[in-house]
């Protein structure tokens, strides 16, 4: 397994961002009747938290947060296709999962395409179909250890 690290990403990153996701999502969208707009890309981009995995100076993909009061969300995680594989997905995934347990969400999601191959990443770290919409799984993994905190929190508060 690599030892990665996170780079928070600038405003330079996003024509890598934008080209590494168009070049791995661009078959699911035309075999699902989807446009892709670079524009809509880059206007979910500026909206969200996006962080570059590293590996020494090469950077080996991205992951896009989001947040609300349920959940943390994973809007986008993509690696380099020639560092697929090596455990880049996977310590992002659980380097996500520590951030959701810092910042007390209750959960981890995801959508993916029903025919993506991460599919089967995302089940190994424990995520969850709870949901389908049209061509997409809705997945989600409920943080270890927050229930017991947050009823804890809320018994002291009374």
């Amino acid at each position: 397994m690599m030892e990665c690290q996170w780079r928070p990403a600038t405003p330079d990153d996003l024509e890598f961002a934008r080209e590494l996701t168009c070049r791995g999502m661009l078959r699911y969208y035309i075999e699902h009747d989807l446009l892709w707009l670079d524009e809509a890309f880059d206007v979910a981009w500026a909206g969200r938290d996006n962080l570059l995995i590293a590996w020494g100076d090469k950077v080996l993909g991205y992951v896009s947060l989001s947040r609300d009061a349920r959940a943390l969300y994973i809007r986008e995680l993509h690696i380099v296709e020639a560092f697929r594989g090596q455990g880049a997905g996977s310590w992002a995934i659980d380097q996500v999962l520590v951030l959701a347990r810092r910042e007390r969400r209750p959960a981890l999601r995801l959508t993916v395409f029903e025919n993506n191959p991460a599919q089967a990443l995302y089940e190994r770290k424990g995520l969850r179909v709870v949901g389908k919409d049209e061509c997409f799984l809705r997945m989600q993994l409920d943080v270890p250890g927050l229930d017991r905190c947050n009823t804890l929190a809320a018994s002291l508060s009374r």
